[in-house]
């Protein structure tokens, strides 16, 4: 039946079908397509046994939809697998391994031919080395078009305009080889040559082969010589570098190159009846395994909504709504992956099993909760080196302190956990039934607001943005430290904290809103400005922050910049007197300090514009107005914004060059967030999604880092800090729901240590209650 017989909206009892690609997926929907009673056609422009690569892994969860869809190809796959549990990591010469981990593979070609005998058994038509027909000329002779023609698809690329893909580049290359021997795991190993890093990724995927990956930054690659390489001498050098590894055995290829990776996004999946599936709709990175992986599974998805909608359109839907979710979040573990092997390099000083660790956690598809379970015994040597002390003589069998609970010191000011509430403006701070009258000051509210979380457990708890001057206010709501009544304010709140949830540090930061300000509070319209009573801007240069919404500041002339160092130097003092433990400067999110340090809102010509070192020069010279008057013994830390999420904006070696310049100057720690800097920002969010820029500061500089940004378990922030990537973790929006987060982890950890003491009142809460039965 064609195209145009699918107008009544009903699926007809027999498909016609068109799969365009023979690779994995697109053989595996022929097969459940045609098991389903519909007619397949497939074409292949390559021989049946052509392929690239070697190995495939797939993963227990995918396994098991296969049995449950095909009992068959299950079959025939579990005949052909390899399995191993370990994962051997080689850290400069020293080999760790964890367990508990459980891999499956088969050969690549071995795999295709399985799948091409189960669709000839089920009357699969199959045509190799033969291209298929024009994409128009498909969609119009079959009723459902199955596009899985790989990473290049040239179905995706006729209706580029429809399907939308954005094509993104890595940094490193990579070459596909094999080894004639079998791997006994997962071997991960780098070799640090005159040239910089390379990495070796290698697994069995038969009784007498292995998979075998090198990989490099584009850099080391071209350093080295290899873009002068053919196939064989690549082979040779490669087998020559990481020859302890291979035992001295050579390395062959198959039509081997080397590739940059490209990361594939596409807007759409289906354009009419045609549908992309594999690598023509998306791409993750090589080093979660996970491309074969997602081809069948997006195989999987599509013949079950095939089967189960009305019509081939309702059916498409279906088959991208279940999809799109699982497959986002797979490629954002994937870029976690990929760039966590880019920067390589400023791993390979940390100690060894930090290092293994901090590998099998990169994505967080692995975390510390359930690398313990799989190998707890390598899980707790990592706990011992990290310091977590012993776990108290009622904690449970075999687990040592949580990392987040171990304590930390900046300069005089010990912390007794890793967990900070982070600023979060609260808007609170105007006349009215929350706040006593009177311009910026902290009333019931703040103490209530911050009490409650001080009572809750967290370490360090941070104040909102206090502002140093009533024109450097956010909004009419924003709390200030520029009178002598907020500061008493600020002290009333910094004794209950400390009297009440002894242990517990309150910090303050300080800030200007610059161009950001005059504006209403959030819930009102965010960034939108007062509908009356404006007070004048200024910043860096005389740019809005919204253009044509937002007001034109004033570029900041000698005056304005001498009276705001002076204005946060006076603020710093009533900090010190409100009883304040640590002080951070604001220098992110495109208020009036971020708007030195960023090209795209300092367009100055004098000297505190143009390179990097004169945007620097008044944040510096704030923050060491600030250090000189903040008392010597408590700490400061800078929040800064890695990156603007915008072109042209502060690029990842300057927010490095900017961290070091404040640490440098005496900041003893980088509160490392990112963005709103400017309005035309596209953030990558995702889960602990700044948390690379915080690791990349951290261990480019070995200077204390406060990572925050989407960090929401407990779970994840013990990943965190046990492989390196922050040394405290600030959570907002987890605090607002539940105040006392941090307490309600240690329950959860049946942690009842000194890093975590129920107030005396709460004790009789510190166990969840007992719940109904279901």
């Amino acid at each position: 039946m064609s195209a145009g017989a699918m107008s009544t909206g009903r699926t007809p009892a027999a498909l016609r079908v068109a799969v365009v690609g023979g690779g994995p997926g697109g053989l595996y929907a022929a097969a459940l397509l045609a098991r389903q009673g519909h007619a397949v056609d497939v074409w292949e422009k390559n021989a049946p046994d052509d392929t690239f690569g070697f190995g495939v892994v797939l993963s227990d969860e995918t396994l098991g939809g296969i049995e449950a869809a095909d009992a068959a190809v299950y079959a025939a796959l579990s005949a052909e697998f390899v399995r191993w549990d370990d994962i051997d990591i080689v850290h400069r010469g020293r080999l760790l391994t964890s367990g508990g981990h459980g891999f499956a593979a088969l050969g690549r070609r071995r795999l295709l031919e399985i799948l091409h005998e189960r669709c000839a058994a089920l009357g699969v038509r199959l045509r190799f080395r033969t291209r298929a027909p024009e994409p128009e000329a498909l969609a119009a002779a079959y009723d459902l078009v199955v596009a899985a023609d790989g990473v290049h698809s040239p179905t995706r690329e006729a209706a580029a305009e429809h399907y939308g893909p954005t094509l993104t580049g890595g940094r490193c290359r990579y070459i596909w080889l094999a080894a004639d021997f079998p791997f006994e795991s997962f071997r991960f190993e780098i070799a640090e040559t005159e040239h910089g890093v390379m990495q070796l990724h290698a697994y069995p995927y038969a009784t007498d082969s292995s998979t075998v990956i090198v990989e490099m930054r584009e850099e080391v690659w071209r350093g080295a010589g290899f873009d002068l390489c053919d196939e064989a001498e690549s082979a040779a050098r490669c087998a020559k570098i990481f020859g302890e590894a291979l035992r001295g055995r050579a390395l062959r290829g198959n039509g081997s190159a080397w590739t940059q990776f490209r990361t594939v996004v596409n807007a759409r999946w289906s354009h009419g009846n045609t549908v992309l599936i594999g690598d023509a709709a998306h791409t993750a990175h090589f080093s979660i395994g996970s491309g074969t992986k997602l081809a069948v599974e997006d195989a999987l998805a599509l013949a079950r909504a095939v089967e189960s909608e009305a019509d081939v359109p309702a059916a498409l839907a279906a088959y991208e709504a279940a999809r799109r979710p699982a497959v986002a979040s797979t490629q954002r573990a994937a870029a976690a992956s990929m760039r966590w092997f880019e920067e390589l390099a400023g791993y390979v000083e940390q100690p060894a099993r930090q290092f293994a660790f901090n590998l099998l956690t990169r994505s967080l598809r692995v975390t510390h909760g359930n690398l313990r379970l799989r190998d707890p015994r390598f899980t707790g040597a990592v706990e011992r080196d990290f310091g977590c002390p012993e776990a108290p003589e009622d904690g449970p069998d075999g687990a040592g302190t949580p990392p987040m609970f171990t304590p930390f010191t900046l300069r005089g000011l010990t912390l007794r956990n890793r967990v900070v509430v982070s600023p979060m403006d609260m808007y609170a701070a105007g006349a009215g039934a929350s706040a006593p009258a009177g311009e910026g000051v902290p009333g019931d509210f703040h103490l209530v607001h911050l009490g409650a979380r001080a009572l809750g457990g967290a370490a360090l708890v941070m104040t909102e943005m206090v502002c140093v001057s009533a024109e450097g206010r956010i909004t009419p709501g924003c709390t200030g430290l520029y009178t002598a009544g907020q500061a008493a304010a600020w002290a009333r709140i910094a004794d209950f904290v400390h009297t009440s949830a002894p242990g517990t540090a309150l910090g303050v930061q300080l800030g200007h809103s610059g161009r950001k300000g005059s504006t209403r509070v959030m819930w009102e319209g965010m960034d939108a400005p007062l509908p009356e009573g404006n007070w004048p801007l200024m910043a860096a240069s005389a740019l809005p922050y919204r253009p044509g919404i937002s007001a034109v500041p004033r570029a900041m002339g000698a005056a304005d910049l001498a009276a705001v160092r002076a204005e946060f130097a006076a603020a710093a003092v009533r900090a010190a007197s409100s009883g304040f433990d640590l002080l951070e400067l604001h220098c992110a999110h495109g208020y009036l300090l971020s708007g030195f340090l960023s090209p795209l809102t300092n367009h100055r010509t004098d000297a505190y514009g143009g390179p990097l070192e004169n945007r620097l020069r008044f944040p510096l010279e704030v923050f060491d107005a600030v250090r000189a008057v903040w008392p010597a013994d408590r700490p400061m830390t800078v929040r800064l914004s890695a990156t603007d999420w915008a072109p042209g904006g502060t690029s990842p070696e300057e927010a490095v060059a900017i961290a070091g310049a404040f640490a440098a100057h005496g900041a003893d720690a980088i509160d490392v967030s990112t963005g709103q800097v400017v309005a035309e920002e596209t953030p990558e969010y995702g889960r602990a999604y700044q948390t690379p820029y915080a690791d990349r500061i951290r261990n480019a500089l070995n200077v204390p880092v406060i990572a925050v940004g989407a960090i929401s378990s407990w779970d994840d922030v013990n990943s965190l800090l046990l492989a390196g990537r922050a040394d405290l973790c600030a959570l907002g929006r987890p605090h607002l729901y539940d105040p006392h987060w941090t307490l309600h982890a240690a329950a959860d950890q049946s942690y009842t240590g000194p890093a975590a003491p129920w107030p005396a009142p709460y004790r009789a809460g510190s166990r969840k209650p007992p719940t109904g039965r279901g």
